[in-house]
């Protein structure tokens, strides 16, 4: 009689598990006439609810590839969709260049994750928007409170562009952050961001409401633009590695109210100068960073100070010292809809800045030598940050024109994002 219940019990489960939705109904009505029957008691039918639930959860089983064991695999997609329309306007000119009035897609990232055991893993993201790429990263987690990654990812110095783009309360990321580690272009420096290398990231309880967090890496002093690049093995002129180091402090004061301060460091060898044609001449660049970020109650704040030293990056071969910082306060005006203000900063030193280094998707405009700019906007969150509309004014002003340029440049517009991801 065991034997027999067991069978019927195995075979009523294989049943649900596989069972297609459109029947989903059907199957409470069956087990209901079983428990009628006398067949099943309420509490085997409970049990089998139970056990069918857990059958059938997606990734409730393990995953074995190619035949060897792989303890957990896992997909996640972020999907960003933007409008922009700015307008550039340039001191002394009787027209502007043609004003940006474009939908695209901002990104398209597909990940997976594999989790051979509780210790080693490993993270792949690959960007279709751009045919690029984020992370693709070997980790080791000895502890948890700290870990190693292994390839190509984000350094920890900036903290801006090391925080996930799919958590930008202001659509895009500051110009001071733009200037300062994106790819470098003759002005932009290119002095963080995507490296290949080994990463250490850590942290370290000092009471129960405040920790030491800190990170280091040794990585290829060159920022990372594309797979050509990543897959080189390089040449003579980039073979010092780079060091990096951050150390700061994070509280947890209550349930919503966090603050964190920090401080980073970054050196890289033979990329100073004023472009990639004295990249490998013996001219050094070194970046440090300041930030703060405060969560209080329906409050928030995030600040960055970022500064630079470029051998032969200034004017007639001169050094030039680029800073800037920028400071943006946001407040959720309901448990749904938040508003956010920002304001940033930048002087070059003579190194040169154009708007489009600075703000996104803006028109061209004359080399200068600072920048000052505005965010207003706000975000909708339909459902948390995994689906959100993001709505905002950006205006941005460049200035103190170089090698006789015009005195000023501005652009102003709006900037939207549709924001998907899981």
């Amino acid at each position: 009689m065991f034997a027999a219940n067991l069978w019927n019990r195995t075979l009523l489960i294989a049943f649900l598990v596989i069972g297609c939705p459109a029947i989903a109904e059907e199957q409470g009505a069956l087990i209901n006439a079983l428990i009628r029957k006398g067949i099943l008691t309420a509490q085997e039918a409970e049990d089998i609810q139970a056990e069918v639930m857990r059958e059938s959860r997606p990734g409730s089983e393990p995953v074995r590839p190619g035949g060897k064991s792989t303890e957990r695999l896992s997909i996640g997609m972020r999907l960003q969709l933007q409008y922009a329309h700015l307008d550039t306007d340039v001191d002394g000119a009787t027209s502007g260049p043609p004003a940006t009035d474009r939908a695209f897609l901002r990104r398209m990232y597909l990940t997976l994750k594999a989790r051979l055991n509780p210790q080693w893993s490993a993270v792949v993201t690959y960007d279709f928007s751009s045919a690029g790429y984020d992370d693709a990263i070997i980790e080791w987690t000895p502890g948890n409170d700290l870990s190693f990654n292994f390839g190509l990812r984000k350094v920890n110095v900036g903290y801006e562009e090391r925080a996930s783009s799919g958590d930008l309360k202001s659509i895009e990321r500051s110009g001071v952050t733009r200037y300062f580690v994106e790819p470098e272009n003759g002005r932009r420096l290119g002095a963080a961001s995507y490296r290949i290398g080994a990463f250490l990231d850590g942290t370290r309880g000092i009471t129960d409401t405040l920790e030491l967090v800190y990170s280091a890496a040794i990585t290829n002093p060159e920022r990372i633009e594309n797979f050509e690049i990543a897959s080189s093995s390089g040449n003579g002129g980039n073979n010092q590695p780079a060091l990096w180091a951050t150390v700061g402090l994070r509280g947890q004061t209550a349930k919503d109210r966090s603050w964190l301060v920090g401080i980073g460091a970054g050196r890289l060898p033979d990329q100073g100068g004023r472009g990639f044609a004295e990249h490998g001449r013996g001219l050094d660049l070194t970046l440090t960073s300041l930030h703060a970020q405060v969560t209080a109650g329906r409050l928030g704040f995030m600040g960055e100070y970022l500064r630079a030293e470029v051998e032969g990056g200034g004017g007639a071969g001169a050094d030039a010292g680029p800073e800037g910082f920028f400071l943006q306060p946001s407040v959720f005006l309901t448990p749904n809809l938040e508003g956010v203000v920002r304001y940033e900063w930048l002087d070059t030193d003579g190194h040169g800045v154009q708007l489009p280094d600075v703000v996104r998707s803006a028109p061209a405009a004359p080399s200068m030598d600072r920048f000052e700019g505005w965010y207003a906007g706000a975000n909708w969150y339909l459902s948390g940050n995994d689906l959100k509309y993001q709505l905002g004014v950006a205006y941005g002003k460049t200035r103190d024109g170089v090698d006789g340029a015009p005195a000023e440049a501005k652009t102003i517009g709006v900037r939207s994002q549709l924001q998907m991801q899981f």
